[in-house]
């Protein structure tokens, strides 16, 4: 009796899928629990986050459920007796989506965004994981109900502190506007504008990498207790919700000034929550960045050490080119990602 099951002459199914990355998320901290509501803007764009599920036929092999990290080189069998000891986000999401036991898996995964970058790749993965798993089960799940999957399995499941946006882009795409109006329950708006605007929005943007790993750190959960006791009305959320509405504004008239300066002023809102949630390594990027005429900067996700800065560029190509070689010249670690605007949010599919 074989172990493996890859060792069978060939899968009955091939499940795809894919979900894109956040970057820009101007009013995030305000789509959290303890914010009670808010309003985000985000941007969901590529490199995504990528699954294939290999569906063989159960045959009592030991090994029935295979995960693949590709990103980390690992390929291990799930066993239930390990409770989420590797991988516990993917390790968690397959046994909620209790996928039947009459067939046997291997799941691959893998993402070209750096982990830890800040641009929600995590929640990239598990709404791509979540949608593929649905796929093996009875009825069919909504994008939005997918986002509500991933992010439950997070917050309830791993006990992990989790806002919802993340969730939200990687199933919708696109830009959007997402209205929380009482945590975890959100309205999402994508925003359509013409293909001009949408390919200069594109053209403009710059995705930079700080070459380490984010992580939750004492600097977050020392934010994160003093806004839990401030209430929904914190004057500090004040000014991140109002960013939101503006770049919503600004993008639908085109209006890349404005977007900008509500991208400068949700990052020195962040800053003012505390002021290590804007490392040095962002602030020398912001400075070159500023010096080649762009017009705006967003240190993605919550902030803190390592994680990645968005760049909104002004209307000269060279410049943005010149600034990129500036800022990867003036640290080793400095890494430009090459990104583009999602059209599509979750998509799943099989041959």
């Amino acid at each position: 009796m074989t172990t493996d099951i890859r060792s069978q002459p060939r899968p009955l199914r091939v499940i795809n899928s894919v979900a894109p990355i956040r970057i820009c998320d101007n009013g995030g901290w305000t789509d959290t629990w303890f914010a009670g509501y808010g309003r985000i803007f985000n941007i969901g764009v590529y490199p995504y986050a990528e699954v294939q599920i290999q569906v063989y036929p159960y045959r009592r092999q030991k090994d029935r459920i295979v995960i693949h990290a590709e990103n980390f080189g690992e390929r291990y069998a799930v066993r239930p007796e390990k409770k989420w000891d590797r991988h516990p986000l993917i390790e968690a999401a397959i046994e909620y989506m209790k996928v039947p036991k009459t067939v046997a898996f291997e799941v691959t995964i893998f993402s070209e965004a750096p982990a830890g970058g800040s641009t929600g790749t995590s929640a990239s993965v598990s709404v791509a994981l979540i949608g593929a798993l649905d796929r093996l089960t009875p009825g069919r799940l909504t994008p939005h109900e997918v986002a509500l999957v991933a992010q439950r399995i997070e917050t309830e499941m791993l006990k992990q502190q989790c806002g919802i946006q993340d969730q939200l882009c990687a199933a919708y795409g696109g830009i959007n506007y997402i209205e929380m109006f009482n945590y975890p329950h959100a309205s999402v708006s994508p925003i359509q504008v013409s293909n001009s605007i949408w390919w200069e929005l594109e053209r403009r943007l710059v995705l930079v990498y700080l070459g380490k790993s984010h992580s939750s750190s004492q600097v977050h959960e020392m934010v994160i207790r003093e806004l839990e006791n401030a209430g929904p009305d914190c004057p500090k959320l004040k000014p991140l919700r109002e960013t939101a509405p503006r770049s919503r504004d600004a993008v639908y008239a085109g209006d890349f000034k404005a977007l900008g300066k509500a991208m400068i002023d949700n990052t020195e809102a962040q800053r003012r929550l505390n002021e290590r949630l804007i490392s040095s390594d962002a602030d020398a990027i912001i400075d070159i960045a500023r010096e080649y005429g762009a017009l705006g900067w967003k240190v993605n996700g919550a902030g803190g050490e390592g994680g990645s800065i968005t760049i909104l560029c002004g209307d000269l190509s060279f410049r943005k080119r010149a600034m990129i070689k500036a800022i990867e010249a003036a640290n080793p670690l400095f890494k430009s990602i090459p990104l583009y605007l999602s059209r599509h949010g979750l998509r799943v599919w099989e041959r």
